[in-house]
């Protein structure tokens, strides 16, 4: 089974900082902004997901990513994402529609700024997920 092991918001760009809780709205976190909106949020990416599993591989390999650093908002385990995966947390479902594109904001998160390491294109599956809200709700994390 699945759990949230992280919340994270801003007002714009990265990293976003982490939260206990956040409602989940049909256009993302309230609380949350993306400081470029041409390429990010809207219903359709109203909620980055990055899967810890890819995470730890990533710091593994020597990259200083952390929690909230790649703009995520919800840092999850367990749940096996992919497109079209329908899958809840807290009180809100989510789908995952697309795989989310890296840019050079987030570079700082990558050994030699190589932040295209998060490409599903060059490598399929270690990426972050933009995922539509199907059903609003809180979520929280639990210790």
């Amino acid at each position: 089974m699945g759990q949230v092991l992280g919340i994270f918001v801003s007002n714009g760009g990265v990293p976003k900082l982490a939260v206990e809780s956040a409602e989940i709205t049909l256009s993302g976190l309230l609380g949350d902004n993306q400081a470029d909106k041409k390429h990010h949020g809207g219903e359709m990416k109203a909620v980055c997901v990055l899967e810890n599993e890819i995470l730890t591989k990533l710091q593994s390999e020597g990259h200083p990513i952390m929690p909230g650093t790649t703009g995520e908002n919800l840092l999850v385990e367990g749940f096996n994402l992919g497109i079209g995966k329908i899958f809840t947390v807290g009180d809100s479902e989510l789908e995952v529609v697309s795989a989310a594109t890296p840019c050079k904001t987030i570079e700082g998160s990558f050994s030699d700024g190589y932040f295209n390491r998060i490409s599903h294109k060059k490598y399929p599956g270690d990426t972050r997920w933009y995922c539509r809200v199907i059903r609003p709700g809180k979520v929280r994390i639990y210790a």
